[in-house]
């Protein structure tokens, strides 16, 4: 691909849009551009179909998207269904508009049956029910995939679907009501350090196992999926690797410096019992992950040293 092309980030400024910016820029393309959601409500599919067609990019990349871990997805079903539905067909829609020949849409494992076979097959799709914690979300990546995959039945075009496993790195966000696993025990461990080791309490029992890519590497996939002309509609992206929550929580202890207890509230849900991505099919391409979870566990937390004056702790 040309270094000149234009290429458009929807959701630059979130962390894997941020990532994927990062990752063009090393790469040597330059003509990138974004728009905060001051400049460019996604939600507003005129606005959206106005600003591709006076743009003229030559690739899109959906990074945009409302997200959050249980207690967001259960506490605001309609948004994570609704407001996810709108950004992402507004971008497919106005993209297949002006004859954009290039999407990239960035999706979620969670998209795959709850029961579903161990690792999670691309052809596991639409096989069996959701988790019913992150239904909301899942359905509305759900869609987006289809819509993709029927752009290339009907039109012919690359558009493409990315589904990454569980993503953290620089620009998490660490905010305890509406984070993830990973940054939520992060800030956790950070502010229960800080305050004499106090107990950590976490949810669940720890038994259910996750798999973690670091921001970093999907970024590299984003580019790699740019670069060429993926022959399928839908790619898992991961590492192949899991470990139980228990393990990852001890990993970040230990990252963090924190010498307290770590007490597992069994009342709160586990969510989904494994979540591991199949990724022979990218592999197959000649894309593999590059950063280890306890060097990429490392990457972020001195990130979030860095940033930390954004986070107030907590007082336990």
């Amino acid at each position: 691909m040309n270094k000149d092309v234009k290429i458009y980030i929807a959701g630059h400024k979130g962390m894997v849009g941020s990532a994927v910016w990062r990752a063009f820029e090393k790469e040597g393309y330059h003509n990138i551009i974004g728009f905060g959601s001051k400049d460019l409500d996604l939600r507003d599919q005129a606005a959206v179909k106005d600003m591709l067609a006076q743009e003229k990019p030559q690739v899109v990349i959906d990074a945009a998207a409302k997200v959050g871990g249980i207690m967001a997805n259960n506490t605001y079903p309609y948004q994570f269904l609704m407001d996810n539905m709108l950004i992402q067909n507004n971008l497919i829609e106005a993209s297949l508009h002006v004859d954009l020949d290039k999407f990239i849409f960035l999706g979620s494992s969670c998209i795959y049956p709850k029961l579903a076979p161990q690792p999670l097959k691309e052809d596991y799709l639409l096989t069996g029910p959701l988790e019913p914690t992150n239904e909301w979300y899942a359905i509305a990546k759900i869609s987006g995939v289809k819509l993709c995959e029927a752009i290339r039945k009907q039109f012919g075009k690359d558009y493409v679907s990315l589904m990454p496993t569980n993503l953290y790195g620089p620009f998490d966000n660490f905010d305890l009501q509406t984070s993830h696993v990973l940054p939520a025990m992060i800030r956790k461990f950070h502010d229960a350090a800080n305050n004499g080791n106090a107990p950590v309490t976490l949810w669940g029992s720890g038994t259910p196992m996750r798999e973690f890519l670091h921001v970093d590497d999907m970024a590299k996939a984003v580019v790699f999926a740019a670069e060429n002309k993926l022959p399928e509609h839908l790619y898992n992206v991961g590492t192949g690797e899991d470990l139980t929550i228990k393990d990852l929580a001890q990993t970040i202890q230990k990252a963090t410096g924190h010498e307290g207890e770590i007490v597992w509230d069994s009342t709160k849900p586990d969510g989904t019992p494994r979540k591991l991505m199949d990724i022979s099919r990218m592999h197959g391409l000649g894309w593999k992950h590059r950063i280890s979870l306890e060097e990429g566990i490392k990457d972020t937390y001195d990130w979030f040293l860095e940033n930390s004056n954004s986070y107030k702790e907590v007082k336990i």
